[in-house]
């Protein structure tokens, strides 16, 4: 298949103003797929590219610019297998290489066929097939009720493998999809509640729990075996032997839990989040980290037990065989109904150096890889006013207006701005249309995805924490940053310092 007949449906899928229209095109498309096309579209109309993230970034894509073909050529496995190439792309030099590979594909690419590859190269792709729509695409695709269609994109963890074991074998291809040991699966998300009012106003009579700054495990055992996986799905058994020990004096033969690993203070108190992380880097000297970095697990939640998944329990029955399980390992918990008991709960959660809390239903089931109402996380929200320094050009339904927005804060030793990230949350329709307007007025230069700005206006930013990051020459970035409004009775000398950012970056690591 030609490369070009994914991109008209794209292009229809996005001009598609009704959900159904959309799924039909998606299915009409699906259709036509064979072998590896199945992976290759299911990723990329999913807003991705199979391969990951393949080392370009906005500066490839534009430093490969090139005039685009006047024809369409390029079969879609030929783009394929130039990703891979560019994923492969190693050592010295590389940088080149890969944006000499990307630009030799460019070349031969119309100019809607560049615009969809550098969309999907740098995460923009926003044509409403994403997952969700997807998966009503495989259902109509191939006469697999939606509900088994979900469930076995969940229990999978990779919408491509399960497209094309449905596009090619029909209901036998769902069968192989259930719950196994060793077989991860997607985590249960939560959303966000304001406050602890608004959470119990939502779920009624809730369990809460502590909400750990950790990383995110999965742990498998049967028997003497065990394996760790973490919430992106990958292998780390190798890195955190404490966990695997924990697993294995568990009193059950075969398990799956679900929790958090986390690093502890001498004083019992948490460790900042990309000091836990340090145990999980790519090259490890495992008993050294152990000894310097010890690592310990807080369960709370059970998947599977001794021959059977527990996904459809109530949370309370999951909670309360983890328990009887692992009694002196599981997250501090509370159930509650009453605001004002919440409310303590969430303030010893923070004295003790913790997140906030999550509050659960306690009927809900696990639902794999969703992000439901069911779990709502609670957290003492930074807020910072930072300065606009660029915003880039919006893709899909955000397609003409600027949007990503550039932050930076003042720095009063060395003068200008410390760059400290990027955010598009928190942008309604309206914000978007007021800084496209805006920002356009106060441009100083622009380029063919960003556009430059004097550093005029202050937006308050709310965000969770802040990280190490070798990415910015600040070295600190902004995690979970998102836009709670325009600062329009502020002037940029009253914005927040780069100073006042290391102090807060500072408190945390020793929190």
């Amino acid at each position: 298949m030609l490369l070009m007949r994914v991109v008209a449906t794209s292009q229809r899928i996005a001009e598609a103003s009704k959900r159904l229209e959309k799924i039909s095109l998606l299915s009409a498309l699906l259709r036509e797929l064979r072998g590896d096309e199945i992976e290759i579209v299911a990723a990329i109309l999913s807003g991705r590219v199979r391969q990951g993230r393949i080392g370009v970034g906005s500066r490839s894509v534009r430093d490969a610019g090139t005039s685009p073909a006047s024809e369409p050529a390029i079969a879609l496995l030929e783009m394929d297998r130039t990703f891979d190439a560019i994923a492969q792309t190693g050592g010295s030099g590389s940088e080149r290489r890969r944006r000499d590979l990307l630009q030799d594909l460019l070349r031969r690419a119309t100019a809607p066929e560049q615009q969809f590859i550098a969309e999907i190269l740098l995460g923009g792709l926003r044509q409403g097939a994403l997952d969700g729509i997807m998966l009503e695409g495989l259902a109509s695709a191939t006469g697999i009720p939606l509900d088994r269609v979900r469930q076995a994109a969940m229990v999978a963890g990779d919408l491509t493998r399960v497209a094309r074991a449905l596009l090619e074998r029909g209901e036998t291809g769902v069968d192989e999809y259930a719950v196994r040991l060793f077989q991860p699966v997607q985590p249960m998300l939560a959303q966000t509640a304001e406050d602890v009012v608004e959470a119990l106003d939502d779920l009624g009579e809730a369990s809460l729990e502590y909400k750990l700054d950790g990383a995110r495990i999965q742990v498998h055992k049967s028997g003497n075996e065990v394996r760790v996986f973490s919430r992106a799905l990958n292998d780390v058994t190798g890195a955190v032997p404490e966990i695997v020990e924990a697993a294995r004096a568990l009193p059950a033969d075969n398990v799956i839990l679900d929790g958090e690993a986390l690093s502890l203070k001498t004083d019992g108190r948490p460790q900042p989040f990309q000091i836990t992380m340090r145990r999980f880097g790519r090259k490890l000297d495992v008993e050294k980290m152990r000894a310097e970095l010890p690592i310990a697990p807080f369960w709370f939640d059970l998947l599977y037990l001794d021959g059977g998944d527990l996904l459809q329990e109530p949370q309370w029955r999951r909670f309360e065989v983890l328990k009887k399980l692992a009694p002196a390992s599981v997250v501090p918990h509370f159930s509650t109904g009453e605001a004002s008991a919440g409310h303590r709960f969430l303030e010893e959660a923070l004295a003790q150096g913790h997140e906030g809390i999550m509050a659960k239903s306690r009927d809900s089931l696990y639902s794999i890889g969703a992000r439901g109402g069911a779990w709502l996380k609670i957290k003492r929200v930074k807020t910072l006013d930072l300065v606009i320094l660029a915003a880039e050009w919006g893709s899909g339904r955000r397609k003409g207006w600027l949007s990503n927005l550039h932050l930076g804060a003042r720095d009063i030793e060395k003068g200008g701005f410390a760059m400290l990230g990027k955010t598009f949350k928190g942008l309604t329709d309206e914000m978007l249309a007021w800084q496209t307007s805006e920002l356009q007025k106060i441009e100083i230069a622009r380029d063919s995805y960003t556009v430059y700005v004097e550093p005029k206006i202050v937006v308050e930013i709310a965000f969770n924490d802040l990280q190490v990051s070798p990415r910015y020459p600040s070295a600190l970035a902004l995690r979970f940053a998102r836009v709670k409004r325009y600062r329009a009775d502020k002037t940029v000398d009253q914005s927040d310092t780069f100073q006042t950012v290391k102090r807060i970056a500072e408190i945390g690591a020793h929190e």
